[in-house]
Parts: structure tokens; C-alpha cells; sequence
């Protein structure tokens, strides 16, 4: 029941508010990533992080969600971080949530007892490729990769700040 000139219109308010905002002083803007869902409409928040970061000069760029568990290989969110920190001139927040059931079991398929397990794999392999000057290899459980050499690399050394977002029950 998506209507995709309504979902333009929508985009381009939610963008108009966070380059207002970025213009009157916050400190920083954020987006997040929600999948499949009519709250979100936030697939992929570095799609948008990418034009605030055009479009704004002081404020950080608050990437409150790459849902890193879900990622296939998950260095794909290192490189696209440390692009979205180059074109922002090193003002990039790097928010790494565990992500909610809804949008990575149920959407993506992925299985609940593994969440946390991939989650914490990812986390190593993203943090190494920003840190590592030299080429390596990553043998985790989940992803293996042969060579991993960082390009572009972030401005913000050794890299840019981390924020781990989540919700719980007691």
C-alpha cells in the first residue's frame, strides 16, 4: 500500500528538516534503518546520509543504525562509512544497533540465536578494517575474507565514533 509519490514528498520533507536543522545549530542529524516497515521508510540510511552530508557544513551525520549483523560481508559498512566520513569532511557517528527482531529476523530471515553472535564478528571485522594500515585476512565464523584492505579510509582516526544503540525488557 506504499505510494511512492507520497514516499517522494516524504523523503524530500525529511530531508529539508535535518538540513534546516544542520543550518540552525544542531549538533548533530541522525537517520536509522528499518526494513519493511510504514514507520521507517529507512532501508538504507546511508543513502540519505550521503546527501546531508552535501547539503550540510557543521553538524555531525548520525548514522543511528547499520543494522551490521545483516550484512553479507559486513565490511561493506566500513567502506561505505568511511565514504560517507570522507564526504563529510570527518563528521560521521557511526551507530552500530543490534537491530530489532522485526526488521533483521522476520524481514531478512536471519536466525534470532545467531543475531548477537554475528553482531559481535562484524563489530571486529569493521573495527580492524578502519584501524589496520595493512593488508589482512579475516577468518571469523561468518565471514572469511582473504584480503581486507580499506578503501576509501575515514578522516576521523582511528576512526569515527561508535554509538551502539539498543532496547531491552528487564
Amino acid at each position: 500500500m506504499f505510494d511512492p509519490v507520497k514516499g517522494h514528498a516524504l523523503y524530500n520533507d525529511y530531508m529539508d528538516l535535518l538540513e534546516y536543522a544542520g543550518g540552525v545549530g544542531f549538533d548533530g542529524i541522525g537517520v536509522n534503518e528499518h526494513h519493511q516497515n510504514g514507520y521507517g521508510l529507512m532501508p538504507s540510511p546511508n543513502l540519505i546520509a550521503a546527501g546531508l552530508a552535501r547539503r550540510t557544513d557543521q553538524c555531525a551525520i548520525v548514522v543511528l543504525g547499520a543494522s551490521i549483523a545483516l550484512y553479507n560481508p559486513p565490511l561493506r559498512v566500513a567502506e561505505e562509512f568511511s565514504m560517507l566520513d570522507c564526504l563529510s569532511g570527518g563528521r560521521l557517528v557511526a551507530g552500530f544497533p543490534v537491530g530489532t527482531s522485526m526488521d533483521t529476523n522476520y524481514c531478512y530471515g536471519t536466525i534470532p540465536g545467531l543475531t548477537r553472535e554475528k553482531y559481535a564478528e562484524a563489530h571486529e571485522l569493521i573495527r580492524r578494517a578502519w584501524a589496520e594500515r595493512e593488508p589482512f585476512a579475516f577468518n571469523g565464523r561468518y565471514t572469511k575474507l582473504r584480503y581486507v584492505n580499506l578503501w576509501p579510509r575515514p578522516v576521523q582516526q582511528p576512526h569515527p565514533p561508535i554509538h551502539i544503540s539498543g532496547w531491552g525488557f528487564a
